[in-house]
């Protein structure tokens, strides 16, 4: 009986497909039954290989290497996942497996990580991809009745190679060239350090900021408020003050009364639900891909890698029974009168790849209370944006007035709800979080009294409010995701689609790459979590050229990207852009002057690296050079001093930086059990351990 190979990209969601296709039966590293065998990836089972693999040269880190520019790439199998991809391999080999279904997820990396392992296993087998948005067994027989050509996905496993060919050249090569320029580890990313700019550059524009006070006049009137017009001149503020003061009346001018309605918002993507879980929950952007993708995996959410806030015209039948689902589901919006109107949140033409993140139906069988609470959190808030978007617009009165007195214009805005619609299951919602959002502006906005042009108005009292021009705020995950979004939109023709820093899927990992290479560091003031550079995150920025730390030339990279994914741009004119920037790095190797006071050593010297130049600094084990990426090290406990009964002390590996040699009186003998007088010589060919010899008077040595 022939068999059909299913892969998966994790094993939760392998349980979940073979419990659709009745492979029941637990194997070693895979299921069977009914036909099929189905097995999972753990991440990226193949990877990229290091430099090293290129040639042995590249083991050491040298200016005049570079820039490494592979022509035929090679790829590893990570040690840790060997085992799984040993049975992998076994199974496409298999002569009973007529063909393969891909099913990682269904996205760029999902099909890189599918791809690179069927390569490196040499399978020729015929391959179906299985695309879908939900894990809910309904949506999984779905997608098993209309599997689709792997070819439809050539374009797409490119760009994915694309990317990670680019990410490789950028991050090895030009880590090595600044850090072996600067003498010290320098993490460099194709993305990670455009990021770092935009953060660097908001830290910088607070810092040159500077406040300007301005001044407003307002009246006290029956009822309301006006405030006229900012002024700069404090004292001409206080002259119109004093002058409405001793005024009898104000009159009014003019009176506008406008029913307008607030439409609801649209339902989250990916980097919208990052953003708001982050304001309203406190959630870094790592922690809500983290929740939402385990609830992906419980099958209580769609699939959460998306960049569509909309859903597709086949799902507006089943959205009524969603949307009632969901409100019985969720406690907040009890007593809520629930509409649902699906054009409001349907739109073919703007859904890519996946669409929105919604809640499933499984919600309905589910006992939300045993979740953990963040995902039990998430889910809520994904809950009621999905309510909200299809509910009622809300619906207003706006007045806007215009007075004078004593021949001074002033001004006053109030509204009045007419119908409140999605914002009053929004504000219920909002009503069970911890920590409440601030109030919107629209709410501070009360009803005016009925008013009538030309009345005259007693005026109460009159002063003089100061206030200060504010600085741009601190980046924190929210604004920061907005501005990776938007990265470079403001140069690119309004028709081509958004570019940004990176992807949905990738941003989360980036902003938490920079904090774990101490490049960016999380403050909390008040509520809010400000993302700051670090000295070193600041300096580095200082150093880097145009190229490297720009946002908009790495957003042309990413809509390059995605123009290789449609297939209109060849990937290897993309990747020969690439390493024509490199080149071009590699052959400047400007330093920047007094480079050494914005990299200053933490801890005292005891000598220079004989390998890359930097300083070499005392750890509990050793001496190791400052710069990490150069592997230098002596070690205290070296079997070399050990065995002798030696200390390897400061002063020693001092000698033996400054010279290649230091005198070593009184070593024991092993042999003899005596001690002799001899002179230690550094014996270092750049591998990965330092070698001694001794040489004794006369020349003679071992």
């Amino acid at each position: 009986m022939s068999q059909t190979l299913v892969i998966a990209e994790k094993p939760s969601v392998a349980k979940s497909i073979a419990a659709v296709l009745g492979a029941g039966n637990r194997k070693d590293g895979y299921l069977e039954g009914d036909g099929y065998l189905v097995s999972w990836c753990v991440g990226h089972l193949v990877e990229l290989a290091d430099a090293s693999a290129y040639g042995e040269q590249y083991a050491k880190w040298t200016l005049s290497d570079l820039p490494i520019l592979p022509q035929k790439w090679k790829y590893t199998v990570s040690p840790g996942t060997k085992k799984q991809f040993d049975i992998l391999k076994q199974l496409m080999g298999r002569e009973d497996v007529a063909s393969i279904v891909e099913a990682t997820d269904a996205g760029r990396e999902g099909e890189l990580i599918f791809r690179l392992v069927y390569e490196q296993a040499r399978c020729k087998k015929k391959i179906e991809r299985l695309w879908i948005s939900s894990m809910e067994d309904s949506a999984i027989r779905e997608g098993f009745s209309h599997l689709q050509p792997s070819t439809d996905y050539d374009s797409l496993y490119q760009a994915a190679l694309c990317r990670a060919r680019a990410d490789w050249l950028v991050g090895i090569n030009a880590t090595r060239l600044y850090s072996c320029l600067y003498h010290r580890t320098l993490n460099i990313g194709r993305v990670m350090t455009p990021t770092l700019a935009l953060i660097v550059k908001r830290e910088a524009d607070i810092a040159a900021f500077r406040p300007v006070p301005f001044y407003t006049v307002a009246l006290a009137l029956p009822g309301f408020a006006a405030a006229g017009e900012r002024l700069e001149d404090e004292a001409q503020a206080r002259n119109i003050m004093e002058a409405c003061a001793a005024a009898e009346a104000a009159a009014v001018k003019t009176v506008e009364r406008r029913e307008k309605a607030e439409k609801p918002p649209a339902l989250y993507d990916l980097t919208t639900l990052q953003r708001e879980a982050n304001r309203l929950l406190g959630f870094t952007a790592q922690q809500t891909l983290d929740y939402l993708q385990s609830l992906y995996e419980k099958k209580l959410t769609t699939y959460p890698r998306t960049d569509s806030r909309y859903l597709t015209s086949d799902m507006a039948d089943s959205l009524p029974v969603l949307v009632n689902v969901t409100a019985k589901a969720m406690p907040f919006a009890a007593g809520v009168p629930i509409s649902c109107d699906p054009g409001q949140v349907i739109n073919d033409s703007k859904v890519s790849d996946h669409h929105a993140i919604i809640p499933t139906k499984g919600i309905r069988e589910t006992d939300l209370s045993s979740l953990p609470a963040g995902e039990r959190s998430l889910l809520s808030l994904i809950a009621a944006r999905l309510l909200c978007a299809v509910g009622q617009p809300h619906a207003f009165a706006e007045t806007a007035v215009s007075m004078e007195c004593a021949g001074y214009n002033f001004k006053a805005k109030g509204r009045a709800v007419l119908h409140p619609g999605w914002k009053e299951l929004d504000g219920r919602y909002r009503e069970t979080l911890k920590s409440k959002p601030d109030p919107d502006r629209e709410k501070e906005e009360k009803s005016l009294p009925l008013l009538e042009e030309g009345q005259e108005l007693e005026v109460i009292s009159a002063s003089v409010k100061e206030g200060k021009t504010s600085p741009p705020g601190h980046f924190t995950e929210d604004t920061l995701l907005s501005a990776m979004e938007t990265a470079g939109a403001g140069e690119m023709p309004e028709d081509v689609e958004r570019k940004g820093l990176g992807t949905p899927a990738t941003r989360a990992g980036i902003l938490e790459k920079l904090i774990k290479v101490g490049f960016v560091e999380r403050k909390k003031v008040k509520k809010a979590v400000h993302l700051i550079p670090t000295q070193e995150g600041a300096a580095l920025i200082t150093i880097l050229p145009e190229q490297i730390q720009s946002p908009s030339m790495t957003a042309e990279w990413e809509h390059q990207l995605k123009e290789i994914e449609k297939g209109k741009t060849e990937p290897e004119a993309f990747l020969a852009q690439i390493a024509a920037m490199l080149k071009e790095l590699s052959k400047s190797r400007e330093v920047v002057e007094n480079a050494d006071a914005l990299f200053p050593v933490s801890r005292e010297s005891v000598g220079k690296c004989p390998r890359c130049g930097g300083p070499v600094v005392e750890i509990k084990k050793g001496f190791v050079c400052d710069n990490r990426s150069c592997g230098f090290a002596i070690w205290k406990e070296s079997r070399f001093f050990t065995a002798k009964k030696k200390k390897l002390t400061p002063e020693l590996a001092s000698a033996l930086l400054k010279d290649g040699r230091a005198k070593l009186p009184g070593c024991y003998s092993e042999k003899t059990g005596k001690t002799y007088d001899a002179v230690v010589v550094l014996d270092d060919d750049g591998g990965q351990y330092v070698n001694f010899k001794l040489e004794f008077e006369g020349g003679k040595g071992k």
